[in-house]
């Protein structure tokens, strides 16, 4: 069997997605093993969860570096890089990326995002599904590009929309179709690109 590839994982907060894909890489046949969690917040909730399963997991605070993004990003590049991860899963990472960060790993960065994309980029999905009266509603995983969630779709799932949902309902019910959908995609997404990672 091939060597499982390195790869780490962003967080900003409790890391429901991120704990999924840690599940997903206990498994003896998935073919990803996480090196690393990061996280631009020294209070997510995520660092600990990863901790107690045994993964280097680290805060590298954006605020110290005031409003220079790129250098904060440049200490995140060099500790993944050090942590020997291969692809970036970005889970509920809340920052808009700079265009250095996205080219130093560009066609190994992926995203999930709770919208049926190009449907509802940015914050909110939820609600705004609700309010355009959208009668389905779902998750994307993609890949990450300069444009904020436009990059190329790897895969989506669907879920209807009940007559009696709010974004909160929607947001709990489409949740545990997130944690499938990534760690699936993932797991394809690393299949189709072996002879390039």
């Amino acid at each position: 069997m091939r060597a499982k590839l390195p790869i780490a994982i962003l967080i900003s907060g409790r890391g429901s997605n991120m704990e999924a894909l840690l599940n997903a890489c206990d498994a003896p046949d998935y073919p990803a093993e996480v090196v690393a969690v990061l996280s631009n917040n020294p209070d997510a909730a995520g660092l600990d969860i990863a901790r107690a399963k045994g993964i280097p997991a680290h805060a590298i605070d954006h605020r110290p570096f005031r409003q220079d993004r790129e250098s904060h990003e440049r200490a995140m590049d060099r500790a993944l890089r050090e942590a020997g991860a291969r692809i970036i899963c970005l889970a509920g990472y809340m920052r808009v990326l700079t265009p250095f960060f996205v080219k130093a790993w560009s066609g190994r960065m992926l995203n999930i995002h709770p919208s049926l994309l190009p449907k509802y980029p940015g914050l909110h999905t939820h609600q705004r599904a609700l309010d355009s009266g959208d009668t389905t509603h779902g998750a994307t995983v993609h890949l990450v590009t300069s444009g904020v969630d436009e990059g190329p779709v790897i895969a989506q799932a669907r879920i209807n929309i009940r007559p009696d949902d709010t974004a909160e309902t929607l947001s709990e019910r489409l949740l545990p179709k997130e944690h499938a959908l990534y760690q699936d995609a993932l797991r394809q997404f690393i299949t189709d690109q072996a002879s390039v990672l």
